[in-house]
């Protein structure tokens, strides 16, 4: 007979719960890439009470498939250097109309602008709480 009890660090793809404040960070900070890269209409839902498969989702529209991969690229790349962390998966990257990035406690939605208008995310999530967010400005 074989232990079944494994430390939850030797597997990869269970995503550990983290503190609130940090997850919110981490999705303002999404956010902020967005607009950096000139992303539009940012929301940040907070889910955490809806729930527990993630604890916000960060929705943008981009305006070209090219416009699309850098801004998850760009999320990426910021990710990795100064988080130390790498996504769980991305999901519509070669079709370009969405792409989704999912980091586990925040999921990034950067849809073309028919694309958002027909999943109207918002709406389906409509009873989350909006978090406000204004972008900082960059010289």
């Amino acid at each position: 007979m074989t232990d079944s009890t494994h430390d939850p660090m030797d597997m990869p793809n269970i995503i550990l719960p983290r503190d609130g404040a940090e997850s919110l960070k981490r999705a303002k900070a999404a956010a902020q890439i967005i607009a950096d890269n000139r992303g539009s209409d940012i929301v940040i839902l907070d889910l955490r009470k809806l729930t527990y498969a993630f604890d916000y989702f960060v929705i943008a529209t981009g305006k070209s498939n090219r416009q699309l991969h850098a801004i998850s690229d760009s999320i990426d790349e910021y990710f990795e250097k100064e988080l130390k962390e790498k996504k769980v998966s991305t999901e519509g990257y070669r079709n370009g109309r969405w792409v989704l990035c999912d980091y586990g406690d925040v999921v990034v939605h950067i849809f073309d602008s028919e694309t958002r208008d027909y999943f109207r995310l918002e709406d389906l999530w409509g009873s989350a709480e909006r978090v406000e967010f204004t972008p900082a400005i960059l010289d």
